[in-house]
């Protein structure tokens, strides 16, 4: 009786190195060293199975894995079976000292040793509903990205053909589309392929398009639209910038002060000190990578000097005197600053980075003043 009363009060820290077929599983319990269980299938029932072997063996169990292309589904599996479970950062995880050997061994046992000692990082996970919603933003990302590449393509094809347009005929213009029905290339061949390449550019375009109509869909049913129409009372944050926010930062109360996002974001300095040498290099871009790119593409409209336009001016119609306000000061403030900058360094670039990481804190401030959702944020 003894010895079944101890084991009930045994906590247990697992350690779970995930692989798309396989999780290699370590534990740690009380002082002594972490020992390896061995590996189980990364499937549903041979999770539940495990959880439910192991929960024979101890009391309370605490489990963490690092966040990797396998996503959010395991920890949501725990959650469900009532067990603690952590996602940690990668990144920020402390690698030991010593021979470089890395396997799912090792790795594992790392993991249920570093969760004991409460060495290790968490991340925000999103709910399913608001991780299907940022799945929808990176899909337009993507989107976005094949039709440059599909675009620089069919432009080197012309180059290399000695096809250009008119001098006066810039890209993107209902003229500059024009000429380029009219280009006839010299062989058949040569011509196949600017055919296709016209009609790669044009099915990336329509992708594009479907995706932002869907995410416009989504955002006039969302539990977060009086964020997303709060945020667009800042210049340069339209309705895409805006979700696409959302959907990367989440709820922004997670952060205590603005520095912490700008810190997520990777908007802060590097710095390297010792002694009285103090040395701050570029940003660290550590943080989630699509909220900084659409976070510096708003930050550049802080070079025109401020003013309410018939644009922002309908984006604040319905909104509060307090977030105008915020609104109209973050304009000010951000243009003096990006005016200083460009200045001092001549470096327009650099500047609207930094402008960025003040953006952040106005993005911060205004996320405070608006409820958060009491459902999920797609509609069903």
């Amino acid at each position: 009786m003894r010895k079944e009363s101890v084991v009930k009060q045994d906590k247990a820290f697992v350690g779970l190195d995930v692989h798309r077929e396989k999780i290699a599983v370590a534990i740690a319990v009380g002082r002594d060293a972490p020992h390896f269980e061995g590996v189980i299938l990364n499937r549903p029932e041979a999770v539940r199975k495990w959880v439910h072997a192991v929960r024979r063996r101890y009391a309370q169990l605490e489990v963490t894995y690092e966040a990797g292309p396998c996503g959010f589904v395991l920890y949501r599996q725990f959650e469900q079976l009532g067990v603690s479970c952590r996602v940690v950062a990668p990144s920020l995880t402390p690698m030991p000292a010593g021979p470089r050997i890395k396997t799912d061994r090792r790795d594992a046992l790392l993991l249920a040793r570093l969760l004991r000692s409460g060495d290790l990082t968490s991340i925000w996970v999103p709910d399913a509903e608001h991780e299907a919603l940022r799945d929808l933003v990176r899909a337009r990302e993507a989107a976005l990205a094949d039709r440059v590449r599909a675009t620089n393509r069919l432009r080197k094809l012309l180059l290399r053909a000695g096809a250009q347009p008119p001098l006066r005929v810039k890209p993107n213009t209902r003229a500059y589309q024009r000429w380029l029905a009219s280009v006839q290339l010299p062989y058949p061949t040569q011509q196949f392929v600017l055919d296709e390449s016209r009609a790669a550019v044009a099915e990336c375009q329509a992708r594009v398009q479907r995706l932002e109509d869907e995410l416009r869909r989504v955002m006039a049913s969302s539990a977060y639209a009086p964020l997303l129409a709060a945020y667009q009372c800042l210049r340069g944050v339209g309705p895409l910038t805006a979700v696409t926010l959302v959907a990367e930062l989440g709820d922004l109360r997670r952060f205590k002060s603005p520095r912490a996002l700008m810190s997520y974001a990777g908007l802060v300095p590097s710095e390297y000190s010792s002694g009285d040498t103090r040395h701050r290099g570029a940003l660290t871009k550590a943080g989630n990578a699509h909220a900084r790119r659409v976070l510096v593409e708003a930050a550049w409209h802080a070079r025109h000097s401020p003013r309410v336009g018939l644009g922002l001016e309908r984006r604040q119609a319905d909104q509060s005197d307090v977030l105008r306000a915020l609104s109209w000061k973050a304009q000010k403030r951000l243009h003096a600053r990006y005016a200083a900058l460009v200045h001092r360094t001549h470096n327009p670039p650099k500047s609207a980075a930094a402008v960025a990481r003040e953006l952040v804190g106005f993005v911060w401030a205004i996320a405070q003043h608006v409820p958060p959702p009491s459902r999920q944020p797609l509609a069903a």
